[in-house]
């Protein structure tokens, strides 16, 4: 059968979205802002003191400006969609990512190259210098968290790519102030040829080659339309499962885009109409949605069930298999598990009902106790037309069936025939 594809609003951007983004840009500002002072700052330091640990780390930052102005214009342009860029330009975010994790590993070098190599003169240090580098390194240490803190609760690649960078500028400030301290105090430590600049560095360097490496290889892998994580499908593919219609669920693929996914699905459903295919699609989606709110995209291709087994539950008073007049209060239920083509039982069990002594609305809950047994049809002696069990049954594509027959080897006989 021709199969459907649900994309409902795809060209539009969930209001809570959107004020996300917006976030997102005021601090990557703010980053930009940030760095650009503290560029300013030790510039002056260092032409003062003539420090190049304090020139290496004026140059950090002033690339660090450049990189933030960069993310800033990358974040404008991440939520636009043209003619040429319908899916949008989200993954513009995973591309800034890439940028930064070489940002840091640039910083890195240029961390080693510079606290190794001696200057020309020795640099006049004086407190007020150590004392606005440490007022800088608590700037960008408080910044860093906060950046990290919005890019995980937005989901930005951009903002956790910030947040790290800033990290490894606390370490790097630190050599540096290590440095000048040792100046300041006219201590010169040196083990076998290793001094505590070159321990630092190492230790610098460790971090910078792990949270480079790891902004590099996320943000690769989405560019390379790697598949969404695990838990992430697993969550989708519950949500899916929850609907009553759905039969099974045959494909489930998902990729990330900045900070938005993409799903694509393709299920069956218990049910040939379709217009009542395209409604489940639909609440399906706004399910997916509302659970999982940075879902931009999600593709649903249904088809109807083929059914080569039938499932039959029918209520019994005892478990010698007498039915029983009552749906909600009968203690047993028969299911019997039926292959259409030839009629053969292929298994039959006769389970306890665990809604007996429910007080209220017995009947719906035995209804969806046994559409989560996957029932394809109930035989009951009671009419249960009009009453709760049957919008349950109708909303679930599961067929009712009103039968005199006391034994359920009637009812038996009667589906084979």
């Amino acid at each position: 059968m021709d199969n459907s594809a649900i994309d409902a609003d795809r060209d539009k951007i969930p209001r809570n979205a959107t004020k996300e983004a917006r976030q997102i840009e005021r601090v990557a500002l703010y980053a930009f802002l940030i760095n650009f002072v503290l560029t300013g700052i030790k510039g002056v330091l260092a032409y003062f003191s003539g420090s190049l640990a304090v020139a290496a780390s004026a140059i950090d930052s002033a690339t660090d400006s450049v990189a933030s102005l960069t993310i800033l214009g990358g974040l404008k342009l991440s939520t636009r969609k043209t003619p040429s860029f319908p899916y949008g330009l989200y993954k513009i975010e995973n591309v800034i990512s890439v940028i930064m994790a070489m940002f840091i590993f640039f910083a890195g070098f240029e961390i080693v190259r510079n606290i190794l190599s001696p200057g020309a003169e020795s640099p006049t240090i004086t407190l007020g210098l150590i004392g606005w580098l440490l007022a800088g390194i608590l700037i960008t240490f408080l910044f860093g968290q906060y950046a990290i803190a919005v890019g995980k609760r937005t989901e930005s690649p951009t903002l956790i790519a910030e947040g790290r960078h800033r990290q490894v500028d606390v370490l790097s400030s630190m050599v540096v102030v290590l440095a000048v301290g040792f100046h300041y105090f006219g201590l010169d430590i040196d083990f076998f040829g290793i001094t505590i600049d070159h321990i630092a560095a190492g230790l610098v360097l460790v971090f910078i080659g792990q949270a480079g490496w790891e902004l590099l290889s996320d943000g690769m892998r989405v560019l390379l339309d790697a598949s969404l994580d695990p838990d992430t499908l697993n969550q989708v593919r519950k949500i899916i499962e929850s609907q009553p219609m759905v039969i099974e669920v045959r494909r489930l693929a998902g990729r990330n885009a900045g900070r938005y996914r993409f799903l694509e699905t393709e299920v069956v459903l218990r049910t040939g109409n379709l217009k009542k295919a395209h409604a489940i699609s639909q609440h399906i989606e706004a399910d997916i949605r509302k659970q999982m709110p940075l879902v931009e995209r999600v593709v649903i291709h249904y088809e109807p069930q083929v059914r080569e087994h039938m499932r039959i539950a029918v209520p019994l008073a005892d478990t010698m298999g007498h039915v029983s007049a009552h749906f909600g209060e009968a203690p047993y239920f028969a299911v019997v598990l039926m292959r259409v083509a030839d009629g053969n039982i292929e298994r039959q069990e006769v389970v306890t009902n665990p809604h007996t002594k429910v007080p209220k609305a017995k009947g719906i809950r035995v209804a969806e106790w046994l559409i989560e047994q996957k029932v394809d049809v109930v035989v009951a002696k009671e009419d249960l037309q009009k009453k709760g069990p049957s919008y349950v049954f109708a909303n679930a594509g599961v067929e009712l069936q009103v039968s005199a027959a006391n034994q359920l080897n009637e009812v038996i006989d009667f589906f084979r025939n």
